[in-house]
């Protein structure tokens, strides 16, 4: 698989939603600022909270900008069949015969994608399966306890 166009499709993903944060925050802030939001006496608070609101969407933005930026400038090695998971791997992991994919990436865990008609997931190293994952190599088994039956998956590969 094509890393560039796996981190660029991650990108195209990330600056979607932070376009969608970016006009929420704003749209709230001039909720919060309008005329008709002036509080009608010292309990109405629809103003308040119409602010927390552009101020959390505002840090989730930020955040967003962030991980677009971590994913610009990530480097994307080549693994040798040898070599341990480490970020920028794209690993796939075999169970009974299923075989499930995953990009193990800086930020944004969970993002889902579908690429040359092969599902990715993101994960990351401070996720729990990450967690076990860096420092594994290929053939080497590791133990999902919230997989189904508790089964054994096997890396599969590592690209």
């Amino acid at each position: 698989m094509d890393k560039s166009r796996l981190r660029q499709a991650i990108i195209a993903r990330l600056t979607a939603e932070l376009e969608t944060q970016t006009q929420a925050a704003l749209t709230s802030r001039e909720e919060a600022t309008h005329e008709e939001s002036k509080p009608e006496n010292k309990y109405d608070m629809h103003a308040q909270e119409a602010a927390y609101l552009a101020e959390g969407q505002a840090r989730l933005a930020a955040e967003l900008a962030d991980s677009i930026k971590l994913y610009q400038s990530l480097e994307l090695p080549a693994f040798a069949p040898d070599q341990p998971v480490d970020l920028g791997a794209i690993i796939t992991l075999e169970t009974a015969g299923r075989k499930v994919r995953y990009f193990l990436g800086p930020r944004n865990g969970g993002l889902e994608l579908t690429l040359d008609d092969t599902e990715i997931t993101v994960i990351t190293p401070q996720s729990p399966l990450g967690r076990q994952l860096v420092g594994l190599r290929q053939g080497e088994l590791l133990n999902t306890p919230k997989a189904p039956r508790a089964q054994l998956q096997r890396i599969f590969s590592i690209e």
